[in-house]
């Protein structure tokens, strides 16, 4: 074979290559967000207009997550946060509505002792949803109850439910280990 032949047969390999890097990588990065994200991912393409833009959304966050000063409570603030937890339950025999209005704020609180920024709830989510997703939905549901108009009748049972899920993210806060090493 000459060597034309060779650089025509070397040069078509790498376009192959290439052609294939490219086709491959938007569904590594989709496969990545997924396993990362889980439900959260779903939940960003269904609230975005197209898919890439709901990745880019969820790589933004990662970026954003991997830029805070994250750690881990000591075990004297997670007794701490446990008996504060304590007593918001304990709250709920006498003053249910206060009981669900003070689980939110000790999830406020918690996340911003770990390093979370507390001042946007949307943010809030965003910045969890990087490594706290299975508890997302725990969140949202009690975030939901904590905040409805005082006018709006809720239930005992809709408080006694938000404050299992508050007490689903608390210890998921308390105990996590998901921090960023830097």
């Amino acid at each position: 074979m000459s060597a034309t032949n060779w650089t025509i047969v070397v040069v078509a390999v790498v376009v192959v290559i290439v052609a294939a890097v490219l086709i491959a990588r938007p569904a590594l990065r989709r496969q990545r967000l997924r396993r990362r994200f889980g439900p959260e991912y779903d939940r960003a393409v269904e609230q975005s207009d197209d898919r890439r833009g709901a990745e880019h959304e969820l790589i933004e966050r990662e970026h954003r997550h991997a830029n805070l000063d994250l750690h881990e409570l000591s075990a004297e603030q997670k007794q701490h946060y446990l008996m504060a937890w304590s007593g918001v339950q304990q709250q709920f025999v006498d003053d249910p509505a206060g009981a669900v209005t003070a689980a939110d704020r000790l999830v406020t609180t918690l996340m911003s002792e770990r390093g979370y920024p507390s001042e946007n709830y949307d943010q809030q989510l965003a910045d969890l949803s990087v490594e706290h997703t299975a508890t997302l939905d725990h969140y949202r549901a009690a975030h939901s109850v904590a905040t409805r108009p005082a006018a709006a009748q809720v239930s005992t049972e809709d408080m006694r439910a938000a404050l299992v899920h508050y007490r689903v993210l608390v210890q998921d806060l308390i105990d996590s280990d998901h921090t960023d090493k830097k």
